[in-house]
């Protein structure tokens, strides 16, 4: 039997990636998310910075990261360095400080194009998801295990979801570019 719940759940997943992978995006705000997808060459494995010290907002332009262990002061640094966030750290020992600077005009435009590009992949996921649950459709018509009326219901379903699914992902590009051009 046909479950479209299953693809509901892989459609919301897709989603969920999509938000975080946002947040992670400068605003011109100190944001602890923005660290999250920067990942650390330490111990032999990429490690996310919030598992090598702690991460702290003392001000609105500010982030710290208290490091815990004095050796991984350095790999932290190089790791934000070569990020695309555009921050400049400063070392104070086992604390880094991480001025968020304004968003230039400029930076704030490729921010933008950044954010499309990132809503069109989340988009392409989606009707891959859509794709998939329409072949297993046929599959199962192919097998006499579902009616053509069946598979025409659920495809109707697969629809919505797909729609609806896209339109929160619409939604949310120009939420975050509204964000990104306020000054």
């Amino acid at each position: 039997m046909f479950k479209d719940s299953v693809y509901k759940d892989k459609m919301l997943k897709t989603i969920e990636v999509f938000v975080k992978e946002l947040s992670s995006l400068r605003t011109g705000r100190a944001n602890v998310s923005m660290l999250d997808l920067v990942k650390v060459d330490v111990y032999g494995q990429q490690m996310p910075i919030n598992q090598l010290g702690s991460i702290t907002t003392p001000e609105a332009r500010t982030i710290n990261i208290q490091v815990w262990d004095l050796n991984n002061v350095s790999l932290i640094d190089a790791a934000i360095k070569k990020s695309e966030l555009g921050l400049n750290p400063q070392i104070d020992g086992q604390l880094i400080r991480l001025p968020v600077p304004d968003l230039s005009e400029e930076r704030r435009n490729e921010m933008k194009k950044i954010i499309k590009s990132m809503g069109e992949k989340c988009k392409i996921s989606i009707r891959n998801i859509r794709r998939e649950a329409n072949d297993d459709l046929k599959k199962l018509l192919k097998n006499k295990d579902i009616s053509e009326d069946d598979v025409k219901i659920n495809e109707k379903v697969i629809q919505d979801l797909t729609d609806n699914n896209i339109k929160q992902i619409d939604e949310k590009v120009i939420s975050k570019e509204k964000e990104i051009m306020t000054i």
